[in-house]
Parts: structure tokens; C-alpha cells; sequence
């Protein structure tokens, strides 16, 4: 079983660079190495898969993924932690390491982790999301045209309640929609703060997504990510109130209300994911 050296070597190594943690980049570095082998387990990694790490960081999850015999493509936007991070994984397997933003805006990958991609399905992503890009780095690679077939990845635990929320739950939203609509999610452990170099001020929680078999149809989905979008865009709102400006006619959006079996005085966080699909397809459909 591989050993890392001690953290204060990784830390002097930090401090020769002039490292200090960014809040705004979401740095946060999990060194309890059980729980980062646990993770490793918890992603079910066999040697050969295809892995996607984003934030690696100095390399801790690495070196266990590698370790598991993954081929591994890590990114890591601070320049300053890749030479740490190689120097760590040397000898330890197929890696390539990926330096900028995992992310091209807020809707695309950056195009170079775009190119890396396998072109057949069933690959992985595994990382401990900073926290500043988890919600969006997940949508996107949900909606992906050549989507991982698992997502295991550390986050703050209030995103891992989004992700996994129920129907009529405050943190039933346009995130949970998506993801859920395209894999079926679960809450695998806590990871108190203390386990973090810095402490974070909030806990994390460690979420699997699995892909779903019954995945609807790209046009469908994105149909469901529009209205999605735009219901929880007035949250307040009663769904009779929403669905009539969507249709540009009261009357249309009450009579398509009524034909699914559903009042107008609704919220749109009562809908579940069924009800959801089937309310796109009605507002799409010619008049």
C-alpha cells in the first residue's frame, strides 16, 4: 500500500512557492489519507479506467488513483501545485496533468480537457471539487455529449443536499433536476472540516453519481433543463403564474395544467422529475 511522505514536507515545499490558499479558488486540501483511499474505494475504480480529477491539487487522490491503476488526466488552475503534484505521482502510472480552468465560461469544458476525453463511454470522474465550480463543473458534465458513467466526487455538503434532494424540499432545484434526470445519486459519508488543510468553515460530504440506464433523449433533456431554468427562476411564483408566461397565454397554460392534473396554485419545487419531463414535452408541442 502506497505511503505519501508527511504533510510537512508538502507544506514546506508550499511555503518555498509562496503558496498561501485561495478562498476564491476553493483550496482546500483533504490530508487524512484513509479517507482519501476511502474515496478511491467508493469510486470503484478498475486499472485501465479512463479518470478525470479536477483540482488535484498536490497530487493525495492522485497517487491513490494511479495506485488503482486508473489513466489519469489531472487539471489544477494554480500552476504553483503541479510541480508538487508530478513530483509525488512520478512512477506511479499513466498520468497527464492539465494546467488552467477546468471550465470555458460557465456552460463548456476548457476545449484542452474537451480534447482529452475518450471518445467512447464509461469513463470516470473522480476528484475533490473546489468548492468555487463544483455546481457547474457537475451540469456541465451532465449534459456532456460524452457524459462520465460515474461522478464520485467531495463537496460541501449543502451541494451534496442539492444534488441529491427530493421533490418539495427547499434544496430541490435546477441542480438536482439535471443531474438526477441523467444519473441516480447518493450521499456515501460526511467529511468533517478537520481533515482539511485549511479548515474549511462548512462540512463536505462525499456524493456517487451512476449514470442512468433509462436516460432520456438529449432533446428531452435539454427541453427539461430549459423549463427547469425557468421555473425555479421564480421560485415564489405559483406554477399557474409561471406556466402562463411561458406560454404567453393564461388560458393555455391553465388548460395544460389542468390536462396533467395539476393546480395552479403549486410551487414548482413540488414537481417531481416525471412530472417535470412531461410538462416540457406539453409546453414544447405545437398549439
Amino acid at each position: 500500500m502506497t505511503q505519501r511522505p508527511p504533510w510537512q514536507s508538502f507544506r514546506a515545499a508550499l511555503e518555498q512557492r509562496g503558496f498561501l490558499p485561495s478562498r476564491r479558488l476553493g483550496q482546500n486540501f483533504l490530508l487524512d489519507e484513509n479517507m482519501v483511499r476511502a474515496i478511491v474505494r467508493d469510486a470503484k475504480i478498475a486499472a485501465g479506467d479512463f479518470v478525470l480529477e479536477i483540482g488535484a491539487g498536490c497530487g493525495f487522490l492522485s497517487l491513490h488513483l494511479l495506485d488503482a491503476g486508473a489513466r489519469l488526466v489531472c487539471v489544477e488552475i494554480d500552476d504553483r501545485l503541479i510541480p508538487i503534484a508530478s513530483g509525488l505521482v512520478a512512477g506511479h502510472g499513466d498520468v497527464r496533468f492539465v494546467h488552467g480552468d477546468a471550465l470555458a465560461g460557465k456552460h463548456a469544458l476548457a476545449p484542452e480537457i474537451e480534447a482529452l476525453l475518450p471518445d467512447a463511454l464509461g469513463w470516470h470522474l473522480v476528484s475533490n471539487l473546489p468548492y468555487s465550480i463544483s455546481g457547474p463543473i457537475l451540469a456541465v458534465l451532465a449534459a456532456h455529449a460524452r457524459p462520465p458513467a460515474t461522478m464520485t466526487v467531495l463537496v460541501q455538503k449543502e451541494v451534496a443536499e442539492r444534488i441529491a434532494a427530493e421533490p418539495g424540499t427547499r434544496a430541490w432545484g435546477p441542480l438536482s433536476i439535471r443531474l438526477q434526470s441523467r444519473y441516480r445519486p447518493s450521499i456515501v459519508r460526511s467529511v468533517p472540516p478537520e481533515l482539511f488543510w485549511p479548515r474549511p468553515k462548512v462540512e463536505s460530504a462525499l456524493v456517487r453519481l451512476e449514470r442512468r440506464a433509462d436516460c432520456a433523449g438529449a432533446a428531452d433533456l435539454a427541453r427539461l433543463d430549459a423549463l427547469a431554468g425557468a421555473l425555479f427562476q421564480s421560485r415564489r411564483q405559483s406554477l399557474g403564474r409561471v406556466v402562463a408566461r411561458l406560454c404567453g397565454d393564461r388560458g393555455r397554460g391553465l388548460e395544460l395544467l389542468a390536462a396533467m392534473g395539476l393546480a395552479p396554485e403549486l410551487r414548482a419545487e413540488t414537481l417531481p422529475l416525471a412530472e417535470l419531463h412531461d410538462l416540457a414535452r406539453r409546453l414544447d408541442a405545437p398549439e
